[in-house]
């Protein structure tokens, strides 16, 4: 019995910071300088799906490796790639391209919503929170984008993603949902 009361006193507390979540924030800087190195701008359909499914492969990896633990499958990879190409193809190009700052606001927004989706679709048993985590991950890309804005941050550039900036408010912030929308295997076993 204490057992039990101790897990679940150590579940409410990673569900108000999943702190390794933070370090997933370190993906964002290499996936937007490999894309940009192998595809460059943000400035076509093509380049859009391109560089989406590359910076979305290296963010989906590196996060991937840390929801291992908590049972989500590879699976996350595929989703956050391919939630990336679709969101950043059609995110920029609703705003045309543009990088001001609520261009990018736009496109984080679009970005966002189709990786939740992508990531969380991906895993079976987490589509319960499909939309709570899309709407979410939807805001908080905008969010980092309107920080990585605010750091000088040469968006001119079109980037795939946002700086390092915006990634750790990105990252910090999502990391109170990880607890909630994506509990650890033992947590589940627990609830079940």
């Amino acid at each position: 019995m204490a057992d039990i009361v101790s897990r679940r006193s150590s579940s409410s507390h990673q569900r108000l910071l999943w702190s390794p979540w933070i370090v997933t924030a370190f993906a964002f800087p290499p996936a937007g300088l490999l894309s940009h190195a192998i595809v460059g701008n943000v400035d076509s359909v093509g380049a859009a799906v391109a560089s989406g499914l590359l910076a979305g492969a290296v963010i989906g990896t590196v996060q991937w490796l840390f929801l291992r633990t908590r049972g989500v499958p590879a699976t996350w990879i595929v989703g956050t790639a391919v939630g990336l190409a679709v969101g950043l193809t059609a995110g920029s190009a609703m705003v045309s391209y543009e990088t001001n700052a609520s261009a990018l606001a736009v496109m984080g927004l679009v970005s966002g919503v189709c990786v939740g989706a992508g990531q969380v679709l991906s895993v079976r048993s987490r589509r319960s929170r499909a939309f709570e985590w899309s709407l979410a991950t939807g805001a908080l890309w905008s969010i980092g984008w309107a920080v990585t804005t605010g750091t000088g941050v040469d968006v001119d550039e079109q980037w795939a993603v946002f700086g390092i900036s915006g990634a750790l408010v990105v990252s910090l912030l999502q990391s109170f949902l990880v607890g909630r929308a994506v509990p650890s295997a033992a947590t589940a076993r627990i609830s079940s």
